[in-house]
């Protein structure tokens, strides 16, 4: 379905600043192209983290993903426009609505969550800021779709759309998503780069894990979840292949519990 390229990246938060630079040097070490970052009032704030990151890493770095009830519109592309002039046009801001959660921190924060469709046009009023804020500069933009409103936007506005599908979709709901969305995106459809996130490699899943995504591994097995990439190097290397085929996926994130273990498929596959 697409030529392009595959490209990988990480998805981890820091704990310290010694723990952060070692991480971002590491994944660079190891071939990832993006060191990206979880966004929530539980974590320290994405952007300087990714600051620091880009400063001690050729890396590019990346929100995976800026959660929109959290912040006003164009706050968040100021943000996003000052990281990219100073990393050098080497952040991507990825976009989303927010996990559940959200609602808690937005109370907290003492701002409205707002509704689905609220939270959905603050997405969009924070890519056209940012546009507005780029001139030249282009920052490309990610966006986390899972529903057809979100795919729809995204099919306008994104340069990058990570397909959110729940971790026990079946491929043809999958493709579905994809062809939906293409058929959004019309003539700019072959633009946009698709992602996949992995949350787990091999046939172990952490008790997080299990319990975030809502599946063991014996469910994720049987279910022939996209969530989850097993078996030899060479193995998982075609099984990603055929999903570049099947669905136009060539930009795989995975969560930092497996990038140590994914790293001989990146070696594999990067940029090829």
């Amino acid at each position: 379905m697409t030529d392009r390229p595959f490209r990988f990246g990480v998805v981890t938060t820091p704990q310290d600043g010694d723990q952060w630079r070692s991480t971002a040097r590491r994944v660079a070490d190891l071939g990832y192209s993006t060191l990206l970052m979880p966004d929530g009032l539980q974590l320290l704030s994405p952007f300087p983290s990714l600051a620091m990151a880009a400063s001690v890493s050729p890396v590019r770095v990346g929100t995976f993903v800026l959660a929109s009830p959290l912040r006003q519109p164009r706050a968040a592309a100021w943000e996003a426009h000052s990281l990219s002039v100073l990393t050098g046009g080497r952040f991507e801001l990825g976009l989303g609505t927010g996990i559940p959660a959200a609602r808690e921190w937005t109370a907290q924060l003492g701002i409205p969550y707002g509704s689905a469709s609220e939270r959905l046009d603050r997405v969009a009023q924070t890519i056209d800021h940012l546009r507005e804020l780029d001139g030249d500069l282009h920052t490309p933009v990610l966006v986390a779709a899972g529903g057809p409103k979100a795919r729809a936007l995204a099919a306008a506005k994104a340069d990058i759309v990570t397909l959110a599908a729940l971790a026990l979709a079946p491929r043809e709901e999958v493709g579905r998503m994809v062809a939906d969305l293409r058929s959004h995106a019309g003539p700019r459809a072959d633009e946009i780069e698709l992602a996949m996130n992995l949350f787990v490699i091999g046939e172990e899943v952490p008790p997080w894990t299990e319990q975030f995504i809502g599946a063991d591994a014996a469910t994720l097995i049987a279910r022939d979840s996209l969530t989850m990439l097993r078996g030899s190097v060479r193995e998982m290397a075609d099984e990603l292949e055929r999903r570049r085929d099947t669905f136009g996926v060539s930009y795989i994130s995975v969560h930092s519990t497996f990038y140590e273990q994914l790293a001989p498929v990146v070696e594999l596959l990067n940029g090829k």
